[in-house]
């Protein structure tokens, strides 16, 4: 048995079982790929893949139970090379963040840029994704960190610390109708007058907005749905509808086209940072953390993300 033979395993279930995707992800031969799989088949004397032929159907019930015993000895084996690295080279290496539109572009620039100024050699990638995948690339081990409102929460085998609160607001044009009224005069009744743009769902708390609306027993009438803030923004300005978008997506020198509305009547949102379960993060990513939130507990985010035996 070798790491080779275990990452072949993963792979190929990450492909769907193909065996040339499995190959070509790993840079070696589809015929190579096979022999590894019959290798270690005969070497534990059980079938791993159910086949139909010559094609992989899915794992055989030894192979479930393997593949989750794969999934830690690689990840374990990356945390030895971060280990090394992290006594070797303390400000080098490359941090991936996953996260979703808005946090890229409201949230994270000012952060980003300190953070590059106290580790310039730390390459630093910016994955844009729906929370769901943010999810699945912290626990395929795609991304260090996660950042986002939805899902990061919910998924037992990553540990997450709160990053910041946030509300919606109403987005008009200038000259809107409810630029008119006061606060209290702004009331989900009210808005429901109108047609409404705001976010798809799954993202940057759609789920609130459409609680709101059905625990009032409103019929809203959602004209458009998008994954950020900037369409639906460029959508509102048009005249099709009234934007709902998170609080931090307005930029008053920027959208000086636009009206912003604040509003409690959607309640309070949590975005979270995530991290693995058992993925060992360099020092520089728990910095880039205690950039996000200086209030964090970065050691209690260690001990849930990597206990100790």
């Amino acid at each position: 048995m070798n790491f080779q033979q275990l990452r072949i395993i993963r792979e190929t279930v990450r492909q769907n079982y193909n065996l040339t995707e499995a190959s070509a992800a790993l840079y070696t031969s589809q015929s190579g790929v096979s022999k590894h799989i019959k290798d270690l088949e005969d070497e534990l004397g059980v079938q791993l893949f159910v086949r139909k032929g010559k094609r992989l159907l899915g794992l055989t019930e030894p192979g479930q139970a393997l593949l989750s015993i794969v999934e830690r000895m690689l990840i374990d084996a990356d945390n030895i090379k971060r280990l090394a690295d992290d006594f070797n080279k303390v400000d080098e290496g490359t941090l991936t963040i996953a996260t979703t539109h808005t946090q890229a572009r409201y949230v994270l620039p000012p952060i980003v840029n300190l953070f590059k100024k106290a580790f310039p050699k730390v390459h630093l990638i910016l994955q844009q994704a729906s929370p769901v995948e943010i999810s699945e690339m912290l626990l395929l081990g795609l991304a260090d960190i996660g950042i986002a409102t939805e899902s990061l929460t919910t998924e037992e085998n990553l540990g997450s610390v709160p990053f910041y609160e946030w509300k919606h607001s109403i987005i008009t044009p200038q000259d809107h109708a409810l630029t008119k009224l006061n606060s209290k005069e702004i009331t989900l009744e009210k808005l429901a007058e109108y047609p409404i743009i705001t976010y798809h769902g799954g993202f940057t708390g759609r789920a609130k907005i459409d609680k709101a609306f059905q625990d009032a027993e409103l019929d809203v009438d959602i004209v458009m749905s998008a994954l950020d803030a900037d369409v639906i923004k460029t959508y509102v300005e048009l005249g099709m509808g009234v934007g709902i978008v998170n609080d931090v997506a307005y930029d008053l020198e920027r959208d000086h086209r636009l009206k912003q509305i604040n509003t409690d009547i959607f309640g309070v949102n949590t975005t979270w940072i995530a991290v693995r379960k058992g993925h060992l993060l360099r020092g520089y990513g728990y910095e880039f953390i205690s950039l996000c939130s200086p209030e964090a507990d970065i050691k209690a985010l260690k001990k849930i993300a990597y206990p100790e035996d």
